[in-house]
């Protein structure tokens, strides 16, 4: 179910170098998104036709939280909103991470693909679920790993996630944690679970699908790619897949609608 909304600016900070935080209070979309979800957002430019996938960081009753990287012009525009300011949103879109199978799971972000790991610590640890996230019988996960990856000390949305479980960090520089990838920080700390949700760029991800493999865990990967529509109708953001899709009968998947989170065994990165 996704609504088209006028949403209203809460709050807007600026976290990191080019990362902003921003509150919106919606009439529904907050109420029914899943963690993993993301938002279309769009510009107040009527000569900016398309809008900007932003992935869900947080929600809290009728207010969502969007953490977001300023890469162009659209989301330059984002970042001036002020308090009071209406937005134009469509959302919850795409499908989310499906949690009742997690017991002991490891949460992997990188980049901006930390943000919606926010929600999903949250809604692990908190045992908040929607009725189609459900898989089985469900417990409260009480041992959480998280495994950041950040290019250098300029962090953000750290001290939120050490709220939901053990944080272990990786940066490119080394000037913070590990010095090296998200799964030289697993090695490194000796990180162990049962399942693996993870959010970030196509490398990470492809390495953290043969991680997965190897140790034979299930791993759920949410993917990053530049969007056109935002519902599946342009075939822009395909990705390969083991199975054939039923709307192109190639073996392709939309990522807006069919993804943005795909079972690492069915994705070819």
């Amino acid at each position: 179910m996704k609504f088209d909304e006028k949403a209203i600016v809460i709050s807007q900070n600026k976290l990191s170098d080019g990362i902003y935080d921003m509150w919106l209070e919606t009439c529904n979309i907050a109420e029914y998104a899943r963690a993993g979800q993301f938002v279309s957002v769009y510009t107040a430019d009527p000569s900016k036709l398309l809008p900007r996938p932003i992935s869900i960081c947080e929600t809290d009753s009728n207010r969502l939280r969007l953490v977001y990287r300023v890469v162009g012009e659209g989301t330059k525009q984002f970042s001036e909103y002020k308090s009071g300011d209406a937005v134009h949103i469509i959302g919850p879109l795409g499908n989310g991470y499906p949690l009742g199978e997690a017991r002991s799971p490891i949460l992997i972000g990188g980049g901006i693909g930390i943000p919606p790991m926010l929600e999903l610590a949250k809604r692990l640890r908190g045992n908040i679920f929607a009725a189609d996230d459900m898989m089985g019988d469900v417990t409260e996960c009480e041992n959480i790993s998280i495994v950041l990856g950040y290019r250098n000390a300029d962090t953000f949305l750290l001290d939120d996630l050490k709220v939901y479980g053990d944080v272990y960090i990786a940066t490119d520089d080394g000037s913070l944690g590990i010095h090296g990838t998200v799964l030289d920080a697993i090695k490194a700390n000796a990180v162990k679970g049962d399942i693996i949700y993870s959010c970030g760029p196509t490398p990470m991800l492809r390495a953290v699908s043969s991680y997965a493999a190897g140790e034979n865990i299930k791993a759920y990967l949410s993917l990053e790619e530049r969007m056109a529509c935002g519902i599946g109708a342009c075939l822009a953001c395909v990705c390969k897949t083991a199975g054939v899709d039923e709307h192109s009968q190639v073996h392709n998947a939309r990522i807006c609608t069919d993804g943005p989170v795909f079972d690492s065994r069915e994705v070819e990165l």
